[in-house]
């Protein structure tokens, strides 16, 4: 039985994500309430019974560290393990992560040690659910040196993606990196008679995205880090400058993908998860979606009236709120007249006592999370928030772009976004 090494680029990365810190430390970032980002890929392995899984961070993350190691743990008479290789500066490289291929090159070590027969890559910033024996079936039939998992899109969403072109034995027969005019798209426009033929309906979606998951035979994958010129990054460099001497296969997935790092679409796609028919299903029997279990008490919620939203545990929400296509996260605190819509609150690490909001009030500092008859509109608060009574966060002026004061909050995308710890007084607006 061949043997398959994981390893998870960029798990809870944050830096696109959540780009309002300083810090070199980033967070676990969270999805659906209680869960975190880095919970899909590694279900998708262990689901995928693939048990040897690294995850590969540019940053030193403690959260993100601490989430694993307190989630995923294999009995002590298997040989399974998920753990974080954190990049680091050394005496021979003061740089961080270049980009994906530099970031496997750094960790070779570890593959080495491993000895697998092939390596699976995939990102860290994706939500789907992905049965892996499939595309290792896909490999292994078609005898390939690597092969990169692709989606189809329509012409319209192209942009964002690197596409492929392939041949009629589904080989990689080019590559482009998110095209931005018909000229540059029209070589690798696909056939709907194609696609079809591989039993996925081809909808008016012509186009064959890269996906960012691929796998490797091992021994390709060791010849083509250390090549000389080094290549930084997968889809940019390694792929176009071998597809013609390496058998580079496709294989062709067809559920529900969104990469969610940016801002827009971690917004877009958790106010999707909160609607009455989610495009993506945490409770489904197909695939579990694993994440930490925490000793946390039912939510409390008190004459508020919710449409389309998620409430985690250990939340409490006031009289006469209304919460609108919303995401509550953990021990999220919301007061009373409250009004939220299109708005994700990652929500608390902790509960404040009553003796903490008496010392609130004592200097003036508003309680976690959100005061009473607060409105808030198209946001994203992240943890630990303070939000004071009679605050309006609703981006009036319609700005794309802007930064408040001191950095108590940032608007991308024409999103609010308010940094972990920050404070919002009284009355402001925004």
């Amino acid at each position: 039985m061949r043997s398959v090494l994981a390893l998870i680029l960029g798990g809870g990365r944050g830096t696109r994500l959540f780009p309002l810190t300083k810090a070199r430390s980033k967070p676990a970032v969270p999805v659906a309430g209680k869960y975190r980002l880095i919970d899909i890929p590694i279900s998708n392995c262990i689901n995928s019974e693939l048990h040897s899984i690294y995850v590969l961070t540019q940053f030193l993350s403690v959260s993100l560290h601490r989430h694993i190691a307190n989630t995923y743990k294999f009995d002590m008479f298997s040989k399974g393990f998920v753990e974080v290789l954190a990049a680091q500066q050394t005496n021979e490289s003061a740089d961080w992560y270049q980009g994906t291929a530099d970031a496997v090159r750094q960790n070779i070590s570890y593959i080495e040690r491993e000895d697998p027969d092939e390596v699976l890559i995939l990102s860290g910033d994706q939500l789907y659910r992905m049965d892996f024996r499939h595309l290792f079936e896909t490999h292994r039939s078609t005898r390939a040196d690597i092969t990169i998992a692709a989606i189809p899109v329509p012409e319209k969403d192209t942009a964002g993606f690197g596409l492929l072109s392939m041949d009629a034995q589904s080989r990689v027969t080019g590559f482009v990196e998110k095209p931005k005019t018909p000229e540059e798209r029209q070589p690798y426009y696909t056939s709907a008679d194609w696609i079809e033929r591989r039993g996925i309906e081809c909808r008016g979606r012509h186009y064959l995205a890269n996906m960012g998951i691929y796998l490797f035979k091992t021994s390709v994958l060791l010849e083509l880090l250390t090549a000389k010129p080094l290549a930084t990054d997968f889809g940019k460099e390694v792929f176009p400058r071998n597809y013609k001497t390496k058998n580079i296969s496709a294989h062709l997935f067809d559920g529900y993908w969104e990469d969610l790092g940016t801002i827009k679409s971690y917004h877009e796609a958790s106010l999707a998860l909160a609607s009455s028919t989610p495009p993506f299903d945490f409770f489904s029997a197909d695939g579990v979606i694993y994440t930490r279990m925490r000793n946390l008490p039912a939510s409390r919620i008190n004459g508020a009236t919710l449409e389309q939203s998620v409430v985690a545990d250990g939340c409490v929400i006031g009289a006469d709120s209304r919460i609108e296509r919303s995401l509550i996260g953990v021990r999220s605190r919301i007061g009373t007249g409250c009004t939220i819509r299109d708005t994700i609150i990652i929500g608390s690490d902790k509960f404040e006592t009553d003796a903490q909001r008496a010392a609130n009030r004592k200097v003036g500092r508003p309680d976690l999370n959100i005061g009473d008859n607060v409105v808030i509109e198209s946001a994203i608060l992240d943890k630990d928030c303070r939000i004071g009574r009679g605050a309006r966060l609703c981006n009036r002026e319609n700005k794309l772009e802007a930064d408040g004061p001191n950095g108590s909050y940032h608007i991308r995308d024409g999103i609010i976004c308010v940094p972990r710890g920050a404070v919002i007084p009284e009355g402001a607006v925004i």
